[in-house]
């Protein structure tokens, strides 16, 4: 039997089962949501109209990012910049230092030419299409859903991967991830209502982050418990299935952190384009296969001095590999030259209490902290 059919087989056991008279799974999360619906600064209560600058920005924040992470970042922005013609007019630099912290920073270039190119083309006003948005930069197929349907009223139909998950289990579609994805959004297309697409979006996607979890799903809590395939089953904690993983490569560097005599570090602003583009770090080589030999490090140094290898190595996951750096230290007088391939136009000293306002990526702020409280081997 093809793949296919089989799917069509628990779609039509699940459509089966479910008495003619019984309430649609839209109508059973929409009065769900009316009484268990998340609190959450992006929100408005029913009847409100949704500011579509509030949820294009927190969607874009939320994107393979945590509700609890994202609240303080969301809350930041909104008092920084409370409408898109501010973000739009705010310094790229100042944008990301906001951003420090909250990962996958090409979100955050995107973001601000967003709000330029919003400003310029569409005169301050959202577009109502997804085809309009998705010409926007960084925004994708979900996101453009998501903003149509909560933002404007349009029906859309919304798939994050919460919303993969409660569909595979209504469905019990046992097709791996990612082969399984174009027949979920089908099957959660033909869920989606006409009516309150927008609370409908954000009820699944809460059934998911609250309810049918990824791991012991609380299924006895589900209020569509009575649709769900896979509960009826019992195999709803092993769904969805997915393909395994490639391990992660490991890239390793040097970083070097000079310490001036006078309380300040060097940071260097990365180049614009690539991983971590535009955010600052501490001077480092480039991430590979292996490690620069310590006979390499003098074309590598940003600056003249007694480096002194600090013990340990900080480590980071990112979403393709995992990087180990090691970390060279030096104290250094105050007027000490950088050298030439350190490229000085891109680097600055900035005072050690000054540090937790700069746009550094999580991975740097692990090297300073490292490289500062670790002694030297």
């Amino acid at each position: 039997m093809k793949q296919g059919s089989s799917e069509l087989r628990y779609h039509q056991r699940n459509v089966a089962i479910a008495p003619q008279n019984q309430p649609t799974v839209s109508d059973v999360l929409l009065d769900w949501y009316d009484e268990e619906r998340r609190d959450l600064p992006w929100r408005y209560a029913p009847g409100q109209r949704p500011d579509p600058y509030r949820v294009w920005l927190s969607e874009i924040m939320l994107q393979q990012t945590t509700v609890k992470a994202v609240i303080p970042f969301f809350n930041k922005f909104i008092s920084l910049w409370p409408a898109v013609e501010e973000l739009a007019a705010a310094e790229r630099e100042d944008v990301l230092k906001a951003w420090a912290g909250l990962g996958y920073y090409s979100r955050a270039r995107n973001l601000h030419q967003c709000a330029q190119l919003i400003v310029e083309r569409h005169k301050a006003c959202f577009p109502e299409t997804e085809k309009e948005l998705l010409e926007l930069p960084g925004i994708g197929p979900y996101t453009a859903a998501a903003i149509v349907a909560i933002a404007f009223y349009h029906p859309a139909t919304v798939v994050d991967g919460n919303v993969e998950r409660v569909v595979t289990r209504l469905y019990a579609v046992e097709t791996p991830l990612p082969d399984g994805k174009p027949h979920l959004k089908e099957l959660a297309a033909d869920l989606t209502p006409r009516h309150r697409p927008g609370d409908y979006a954000q009820a699944i996607m809460d059934l998911g982050a609250t309810i049918c979890s990824p791991r012991k799903p609380s299924c006895m809590l589900c209020p569509l418990i009575g649709h769900c395939v896979a509960q009826a089953q019992g195999i709803a904690a092993r769904l969805p299935m997915r393909k395994p993983k490639a391990a992660r490569p490991v890239r390793r560097g040097v970083a070097f952190l000079a310490l001036r005599e006078d309380g300040y570090v060097l940071l260097r602003e990365r180049p614009q384009e690539g991983l971590l583009g535009g955010m600052m770090e501490v001077p480092s080589s480039p991430w590979t296969d292996d490690v620069p030999p310590e006979d390499e490090h003098a074309g590598l140094v940003p600056v003249r001095a007694d480096w002194c290898r600090v013990r340990g190595l900080v480590t980071h996951t990112f979403t393709h590999f995992r990087l180990e750096l090691e970390i060279f230290r030096a104290v250094i007088p105050r007027e000490t030259p950088l050298n030439l391939w350190a490229q000085p136009a891109r680097c600055r000293w900035v005072r050690r209490g000054e540090l937790k306002g700069q746009a550094l990526p999580s991975v740097m702020r692990k090297v300073v902290a490292h490289g500062l409280h670790e002694t030297p081997s």
